[in-house]
């Protein structure tokens, strides 16, 4: 991985309209590579980048971008799409689900980490349902401490299908969280992120699951044996701290 942008696109002209709009509107000279995976015969590129003219842009704007470049070597041709995020799952799930394999796009992140458990696997259950999420709104901070959250509408969600994920860091422990809240609409949601009265409202899936962990738990201790603390914790829902910081209105 490098971190100048290089899209390979030397002697090889746009295939279509839209493909020359897509590369157009994204200067290379503002993009720092923070991920990559080029196809051995050179068909395919794939890329996550920080693109740092954000930073002067209107506040609030997503601060990653995923590229994919498709190229015709006999034709000397190449179409190119590309994608605007505020979350490194989405930027990965994206690609991924235009068949990108997930291992290269794993960004080096010097120094900060996962807090948590519960934070993987909000990020691995984002990169594996992306193409069930409609991205309604976005938001990402320019400044420490750094906070970040994207407003989807789940399509297979039963109830509460206006999901908000929040992304925060900390500064002193080089550790971001990431979790996940539940709305029935994206009034609600939005009054919350404004407002952030109580802490973010869990998803009624969490519940279930945890009430199933319980009830395998009691079935496992009626038999005679001690359940062990994976199995017990196994499900729990996610603890989502009240966040009080006030965010500007996205666009």
């Amino acid at each position: 991985m490098s971190t100048e942008t290089d899209f390979r696109l030397d002697g090889f002209e746009p295939a279509d309209t839209a493909s020359a709009d897509a590369e157009s509107s994204v200067w290379a000279g503002d993009l720092a590579v923070l991920a990559e995976h080029h196809t051995p015969t050179g068909s395919h590129s794939y890329l996550i980048a920080h693109d740092i003219s954000v930073t002067w842009g209107v506040p609030g704007e997503p601060q990653l971008v995923s590229v994919k470049i498709t190229r015709d070597p006999r034709a000397r041709t190449f179409t190119f799409e590309s994608a605007p995020h505020a979350g490194m799952a989405f930027a990965q799930g994206w690609l991924i689900e235009r068949g990108c394999p997930p291992e290269p796009l794993t960004p080096d992140r010097t120094g900060v980490a996962p807090a948590d458990d519960l934070t993987v696997q909000a990020e691995q259950k984002i990169r594996d349902s992306v193409s069930d999420y409609e991205v309604l709104h976005t938001y990402a901070s320019h400044d420490y401490p750094y906070e970040a959250w994207t407003m989807v509408r789940d399509q297979r969600a039963v109830h509460d299908p206006v999901r908000v994920f929040l992304e925060t860091s900390s500064l002193g422990a080089d550790t971001y969280t990431l979790c996940e809240g539940a709305f029935a609409d994206e009034e609600t949601a939005m009054d919350w992120l404004f407002h952030r009265h109580g802490p973010l409202p869990e998803p009624p899936e969490y519940h279930a699951d945890a009430a199933a962990s319980r009830t395998r738990a009691a079935l496992t201790r009626s038999s005679g044996s001690v359940p062990s603390q994976t199995d017990a914790s196994r499900g729990a829902p996610p603890t989502s701290p009240a966040v009080r910081t006030m965010l500007p209105r996205p666009l």
